[in-house]
C-alpha cells in the first residue's frame, strides 16, 4: 500500500491539471465568442478570463507584429524608478562641485530640481502637475527618515535633555499655534485686506499645521553644519516629538470647524486626547521594540533574515499607531531606541552593517523624493495669492518662534547648571524649519473657499525657511562662533570618568534623597541588567564591573577593525609576540647589526606563523552567509594573545651570545633560583641594586616565539640549551632580579 501512494498522487496531479486546462480553454472560447461565462467561474477566476480575452485580442491585432510595447502594464513601477533615478543623479551632480554643498543645502537643490520638473510638466500638459499624495508621504516616505533618526540618535544627550526637549515640543508648539492663529485672525479683521470671511477656528487650524517644525528639513540642514551635540539634539528632538502636539491640535481644530457648537466637554476631551496620542505611541513602540529584541535571540542559525526583523517591527509599530490614531512618529522612535541596544548585541556584524547602510540608503531616497515632489507640487493653479496674509504669516512664524524660545529658555536656565547660551538660543529660534509635514497636512484640509490661500501661504513659508534660513544658517553659525560638534570619539579615560561620575552622582542623589536623572538612570540600569538583558539577550554574561565591560567592548571593537582591515598578518603588535616557550634576545645593538635581508626574512616568518587561525570548511547552509564568523574568530585570537602577554613569564634561561660577555661582571652576585621575567614588570627588592636595575632598564628585550625554520636554526637552539647554569644565573642578574 505504501508503494502505491506516489503513483496515486501522480495520477491525481495529472487529472487535476487536465481538468484545470479544460476549464481555462472553455473559458477562453466563451470569452472569444462573447457568450457569458458561468457565474461560478466569474467569481473564482475573473482575472484569468480578462487576461485570456486581452491575450486573444492582442494576438488578433498583432499577429504579424514583431515589436509591440505595453507601457500601461509597467507604468507605475517604471515611473517610480525614473523619479528615484532622477533624484539620485541630481544628488550626484550636486556633490561633483565641491564648493556648492558648503553654500547651498542639499534640500534647496532638490526643491529647485522639482520646480524645474514641475514647470516642464505644466508647460507640456497645460495643467497642474500631480501633487504628492498625503497617504504616500505619511505611510511610505516619512517612516524611513524617522526610523533612521531614532535608531542612530545618541541616547545619552537625548535623555539628559529630555525635559528641555519636551518643553520646546509641547509648550513651545502650543505657544506658536495660538500665537500665530490669533495674530492672523487680527490681520483678517483689517478691511483693506478683504479677509473678514476667515474665521478664528480656520486661523487656528492653519496655525496648528504651520507651527510644526519639520524633522525632515531640520535633519537635512543641521547634519551639514555640524553644530554641537546639545544644540542639535534640542532642535531635532523638538521636531520629532512635536508631531503628537501637531496631530492632536490639527484634528481638534478640524473637528471644531465642522461642529455647529463647541462645548466645554469637547475641549477637555481634546486635552485628554493629547496624552493618549503621545503616551500611546510610546507604549506601542516599546512593545514592538522588545518583541524585535526577543525575536533576534533565536536567529543564530539563520543570520540572513536578521536585518529584516529590524525593519518589519519598526514599520509595524508605525502602522499600528496610525491605525489607532496615535502618533506614528513617536511610536517608531520609541521602537528604534528601545530595540537598538539589544538587537545589536544579538545580531552578527554583517547584519549590523546591512541594517546601517540599508537604513541610510532608504532614508536618503525618501528624503530626496520628498523635496523633489515639494518643488513639483508648488507649480500649478492650487494657489490664491493674497500677499498681505502670506507675508504676515512668514513674519508671525519668525516672531512667535523667537519669543517662545526666549521665554522657555529663561525658565530652563534657572533650573540647569549647563545653561543654553544666547548664541544657541538664536540658532534654535532660527532653525525652526518647515517642510513636508505641514505641506501634506494643508492638502488634507476640508474643502472651503480659502483652502487655496492656506496652500499658497504654506508653500511660501516652506520655501522661505528652507532657502533663506537654510542657506544663511551656516554663515551665521560661523559668524557667531557657535560651538561645533566634536569629531573625534571619546577616549577610554574619558568614558571611564563619565561612568565614574554617573555612579558618584547617583550615589549623592540617593543619599540626599533627591530623585534626579542620575538616580532614575541608575535604577533603570539595575532593572535592565537584572531582568531585561536576561530575557532579551542571547548570551548574557555581564562581568562584575562595568569598567571591565567597557574595556572588553573597546578591545573587541579594535580587534574586529584590525581583522576587517587585514592588518593582522602584516603588523603584529609587540604583546602578541609573547608566549610561554620563547627565546630571549638581549640588547638592541644586536638588532642594529642585523642585515636588512635578515630582518625581512624574520618578518615573513612572523607573518606566516602569527594569528594563524585553524579553519575548517563549514558545511553549506543557505541560511548562513559564508565567512560570517571570521572577524569574531580573529577578535578572539587577538584577545587571547593579549591577555596571555600580560601574565606571561619566561620559562627557560635561554640567552643570546651577548649575555656571555657579561658573565664575569655579574657572576659574583650569588645564586638565584628566581626565573627571569619581563623587564617591564620587574621589581627591585635590594636597595643596593637600584643603580644596576636602572642601567638594565635601558636594555631592550625582544622575544620571538619558537618557529619552524631550517635545520641551522634547530642546531643553534640545541647549542643554546646546552649552556651552563652559570649563564642562567647571569641572565637573572642581567634582568635585575635578586
Amino acid at each position: 500500500m505504501e508503494g502505491q501512494k506516489p503513483g496515486c498522487k501522480a495520477a491525481a496531479a495529472v487529472l487535476a491539471g487536465s481538468l484545470l486546462s479544460s476549464i481555462l480553454q472553455a473559458t477562453r472560447v466563451r470569452a472569444l465568442q462573447g457568450s457569458p461565462v458561468m457565474p461560478l467561474l466569474e467569481d473564482v477566476i475573473p482575472e484569468n478570463i480578462s487576461w485570456a480575452a486581452e491575450e486573444a485580442q492582442g494576438n488578433e491585432s498583432s499577429e504579424h507584429a514583431f515589436f509591440s510595447p505595453d507601457y500601461q502594464h509597467v507604468q507605475v513601477p517604471f515611473e517610480i524608478t525614473l523619479w528615484i533615478m532622477l533624484a539620485s543623479l541630481a544628488k550626484i551632480g550636486f556633490h561633483l562641485y565641491n564648493k556648492l554643498p558648503s553654500v547651498v543645502p542639499e534640500s534647496c537643490l532638490l526643491i529647485f530640481v522639482g520646480l524645474i520638473m514641475g514647470g516642464i510638466i505644466y508647460g507640456l500638459n497645460d495643467k497642474s502637475p500631480p501633487v504628492m499624495d498625503s497617504d504616500i508621504f505619511f505611510l511610505y516616505l516619512l517612516p524611513p527618515i524617522v526610523l533612521d533618526a531614532g535608531y542612530f540618535m545618541p541616547s545619552r544627550p537625548f535623555f539628559e535633555n529630555i525635559g528641555t526637549i519636551l518643553l520646546y515640543a509641547v509648550v513651545g508648539t502650543i505657544w506658536n499655534v495660538f500665537g500665530i492663529g490669533f495674530s492672523l485672525y487680527g490681520i483678517c479683521q483689517v478691511k483693506v485686506f478683504r479677509l473678514q470671511d476667515v474665521s478664528l477656528l480656520h486661523n487656528l487650524l492653519f496655525g496648528s499645521l504651520i507651527a510644526a517644525v519639520d524633522p525632515v528639513a531640520v535633519l537635512a540642514v543641521f547634519e551639514e553644519i555640524h553644530v554641537n551635540e546639545k544644540l542639535h539634539i534640542l532642535v531635532f528632538g523638538e521636531s520629532l516629538l512635536n508631531d503628537a502636539v501637531t496631530v492632536v491640535l490639527y484634528k481638534l481644530f478640524r473637528s471644531f470647524c465642522e461642529m455647529p457648537t463647541i462645548k466645554t466637554v469637547d475641549i477637555f476631551a481634546g486635552v485628554g486626547k493629547f496624552f493618549v496620542v503621545g503616551l500611546g505611541g510610546v507604549l506601542v513602540g516599546l512593545i514592538f521594540g522588545m518583541t524585535a529584541a526577543f525575536t533576534t535571540r533565536f536567529t543564530k542559525d539563520i543570520r540572513v533574515i536578521e536585518p529584516l526583523f529590524v525593519f518589519l517591527y519598526s514599520y509595524l509599530s508605525y502602522l499600528t499607531a496610525e491605525m489607532f490614531h496615535l502618533s506614528g512618529i513617536v511610536a517608531i522612535i520609541a521602537c528604534a531606541m528601545g530595540m537598538k541596544r539589544y538587537v545589536e548585541a544579538n545580531i552578527s556584524l554583517k547584519s549590523h552593517t546591512t541594517v546601517k547602510y540599508f537604513m541610510k540608503m532608504w532614508s536618503s531616497v525618501s528624503d530626496t523624493l520628498i523635496f523633489i515632489f515639494l518643488g513639483v507640487s508648488t507649480i500649478g493653479e492650487n494657489h490664491e495669492w493674497n500677499w498681505p496674509y502670506i507675508c504676515f504669516t512668514v513674519i508671525f512664524c519668525l516672531i512667535w518662534r523667537a519669543l517662545g524660545v526666549l521665554v522657555l529658555t529663561f525658565f530652563v536656565n534657572r533650573f540647569h547648571v549647563n545653561t543654553i547660551t544666547s548664541k544657541d538660543q538664536f540658532i534654535i529660534a532660527y532653525g525652526g524649519l518647515r517642510g513636508a509635514i505641514c505641506f501634506s497636512l494643508v492638502f488634507l484640509l476640508p474643502d472651503f473657499h480659502r483652502k487655496k490661500l492656506f496652500i499658497a501661504a504654506t508653500t511660501v513659508v516652506i520655501l522661505f525657511t528652507v532657502f533663506i534660513q537654510g542657506m544663511t544658517i551656516r554663515p551665521l553659525v560661523d559668524l557667531l562662533a557657535v560651538k561645533r560638534k566634536r569629531e573625534s570619539a571619546p577616549t577610554v579615560g574619558e568614558q571611564i570618568h563619565i561612568r565614574f561620575l554617573d555612579h558618584l552622582l547617583a550615589g549623592i542623589e540617593d543619599i540626599s534623597g533627591h530623585w534626579g536623572q542620575y538616580y532614575w538612570k541608575d535604577k533603570l540600569e539595575y532593572f535592565n541588567s537584572k531582568y531585561l538583558q536576561k530575557i532579551l539577550l542571547r548570551e548574557y554574561d555581564q562581568p562584575k564591573s562595568s569598567i571591565v565591560l567597557l574595556y572588553e567592548k573597546l578591545e573587541r571593537k579594535h580587534a574586529i577593525e584590525l581583522a576587517e582591515a587585514g592588518q593582522l598578518g602584516h603588523a603584529p603588535s609587540h604583546p602578541s609576540l609573547l608566549n610561554n616557550d620563547r627565546t630571549v634576545i638581549m640588547d638592541k645593538k644586536l638588532e642594529d647589526t642585523l642585515n636588512p635581508d635578515v630582518l625581512e626574512n624574520i618578518q615573513e616568518i612572523l607573518a606566516r606563523n602569527l594569528y594563524r587561525i585553524r579553519r575548517t570548511g563549514p558545511a553549506y547552509n543557505r541560511h548562513t552567509l559564508p565567512g560570517e564568523t571570521e572577524p569574531v574568530e580573529h577578535a578572539k585570537e587577538i584577545l587571547i594573545l593579549r591577555h596571555k602577554s600580560l601574565r606571561v613569564e619566561v620559562s627557560g634561561g635561554n640567552t643570546s651570545s651577548s649575555s656571555k660577555e657579561k658573565d664575569d661582571s655579574y657572576s659574583a652576585q650569588g645564586d638565584s633560583s628566581t626565573q627571569p621575567k619581563l623587564c617591564r614588570s620587574f621589581t627591585v627588592r635590594n636597595a643596593e641594586k637600584v643603580q644596576e636595575a636602572k642601567q638594565n632598564r635601558s636594555k631592550s628585550v625582544c622575544v620571538i616565539p619558537p618557529l619552524q625554520p631550517s635545520g641551522t636554526a634547530w642546531g643553534e637552539k640545541k647549542e643554546m640549551e646546552k649552556e651552563p647554569t652559570l649563564e642562567r644565573k647571569s641572565a637573572s642578574a642581567t634582568a635585575g632580579f635578586p
